[in-house]
């Protein structure tokens, strides 16, 4: 085996990884110097830079593909068949990839947070109760009866939202608390 042969693909390879992990940590800085100026929870940053490292590995195994002389046409080939079985896979579950869309969009632009009380404006399901957590496919919103529901991140972006930030919910429960104290300590006449 003549080693020489393969030293312009091994430096190209090594040169495509260097620059990948080089956006790679660029972009990581950028996310979580946002996540910080914005307050947003680490376990949600963890869960967009999980979104970016899976593109740079894509776009790495790509570019790998491309400099150790896979032709174009078989790599065409290969993709067209793949991109295929997934656009059908989509299709059956379009709902996944909007989801999973809608997740990173509420995580750079949406002014909701984790411990927000929010009213979901929603005809048929009109929700209400407190952010739990922020996943990629959905919200855990927990009611005032301590029931837990699973919103789409999709609808949130559909339906009207009322947030009412932590620290005014938490203020009127307090009054309303100490309204409902003082008709028990003075009973209704």
């Amino acid at each position: 085996m003549n080693l020489e042969f393969y030293i312009p693909q091994i430096i190209k390879s090594i040169l495509v990884l260097l620059i990948f992990l080089i956006l790679r940590y660029m972009s990581i800085q950028v996310i979580k110097r946002y996540a910080k100026k914005f307050e947003r929870l680490e376990h949600r940053t963890g869960l967009i830079i999980k979104h970016v490292d899976f593109a740079i590995i894509f776009f790495v195994i790509l570019f790998f593909t491309l400099i150790w002389g896979v032709q174009i046409k078989d790599l065409g080939l290969v993709m067209s068949s793949v991109f295929a079985v997934i656009g059908v896979g989509f299709f059956a579950q379009w709902s996944i990839l909007s989801n999973i869309t809608s997740g990173i969009i509420m995580f750079f632009t949406f002014p909701y947070k984790i411990g927000d009380y929010i009213k979901i404006h929603d005809k048929e399901f009109p929700y209400e109760g407190m952010i739990e957590d922020i996943k990629s496919f959905h919200i855990i919103v927990r009611t005032k009866d301590n029931d837990v529901i699973t919103y789409p991140n999709s609808m949130m972006l559909q339906k009207g939202v009322t947030v009412i930030k932590a620290e005014e919910y938490h203020e009127s429960i307090q009054e309303e608390e100490g309204q409902n104290k003082n008709l028990t300590d003075h009973g209704t006449d």
